[in-house]
């Protein structure tokens, strides 16, 4: 336990410093499930490595260790966590459950309102049109789910990029990416080392829409000037709601757009990352045996010393009964059916004198 607990943390830090540069090495639609599998195994890890250290802190409390029966002497002579680790760990992951719930709150609440919104949209159809000359195009989560362009937006591209572009935010949709962000969003939330995780799959996201697009439309050139124009028009407004195709670094994006599509048959990555959340997982379920381990040791030491209190306290009963007890002098005495023949013997002696 004294080195396995702290993997967990080590292997987040790894991922969070990896993951920008295995995923510019991987498709983007591998990429966002291997980004989303680091991010719930890492935040379970770091998560749970916080309250093993925050048990042994907890377990050393009197009244605990009455309810779980184990030597507090015992538990502190073997504990490799020191006092103020244990701490640590637990004012952590208070704070971590904390950011969690809030983060949680707040994206219901986010759900909520992109549900309404969708709710309120004109027409029943996928596409929802506004008659407003502000560009926007973006998509809200829901069920089924809306893509909202406005005319201010379709004035500003061609024919074959509003197709581009509506393809883009069509795969937003389908493929469920709203999702994947808010896991991205509340993992970081509870682990705050997990955030450039949330960061690179934002722009993950947005290369899969992209890919998906090209695929669709037939031209990568024409995704890409789509993508651009609307980045263009939509500068210095606020950000949408909903997944928009202007989200992400821009550039970055263009610039693979007008590259060769991304290779599909590339597997090390994924392999060292899958290394990576195996050494996490393994070293969480040392760290829990190690700690139950503990607790065992303890409650065996204090069923010992309960024995062992038990045992003295009878001897000493014993001994104590014994020292009342009142010493006969003669042996013969001993029985009820002596002391009767004595009694009688004793009553007829003043006859036979007289």
């Amino acid at each position: 336990m004294l080195i396995s607990v702290y993997v967990p943390f080590v292997v987040t830090l790894l991922l969070a410093w990896l993951a920008p540069h295995l995923t510019r090495r991987l498709a983007p639609r591998p990429a966002a499930w291997a980004l989303a599998s680091a991010a719930l195994v890492s935040a379970a890890g770091g998560t749970g490595s916080l309250a093993l250290l925050a048990l042994t802190g907890i377990a050393q409390i009197p009244s605990v260790a009455a309810e779980g029966h184990w030597s507090v002497p015992v538990l502190r002579a073997e504990d490799p966590v020191y006092l103020t680790v244990a701490v640590a760990g637990g004012l952590l992951l208070a704070a971590s459950l904390l950011s969690f719930g809030v983060a949680a709150l707040r994206h219901f609440r986010h759900a909520l309102r992109a549900r309404r919104e969708c709710d309120r949209l004109p027409g029943e159809t996928e596409l929802a049109v506004l008659d407003d000359d502000a560009p926007l195009a973006f998509t809200l989560a829901g069920a089924p789910g809306r893509i909202v362009v406005s005319r201010g937006m379709l004035r500003c591209l061609a024919d074959d990029e509003r197709h581009a572009l509506l393809a883009h935010e069509r795969a937003h949709l389908r493929s469920r990416h709203h999702r994947f962000q808010a896991l991205w969003h509340l993992t970081a939330a509870l682990n705050p080392l997990l955030r450039p995780l949330s960061e690179t799959g934002a722009f993950v996201l947005e290369r899969w829409a992209d890919e998906e697009a090209a695929a669709q439309v037939g031209d990568r050139t024409v995704v890409a000037r789509a993508v651009g124009r609307a980045a263009l028009a939509t500068s210095g407004m606020p950000r949408p709601i909903g997944l928009a195709a202007t989200g992400g670094a821009v550039p970055q994006r263009v610039r693979a757009l007008l590259a060769a599509p991304p290779p599909t048959g590339r597997s090390r990555p994924l392999v060292a990352g899958a290394l990576l959340l195996a050494l996490c997982c393994a070293s969480l379920i040392n760290a829990a045996s190690d700690s139950d381990e503990l607790l065992d040791s303890a409650k065996r030491a204090r069923c010992a010393a309960q024995i062992n209190a038990g045992v003295a306290y009878t001897c000493h009963r014993v001994h104590h009964v014994h020292e009342q007890v009142q010493p006969i002098d003669s042996p013969r005495h001993n029985s009820p059916s002596d002391r009767l023949v004595s009694a009688r013997a004793g009553a007829e002696a003043p006859a036979k004198t007289g």
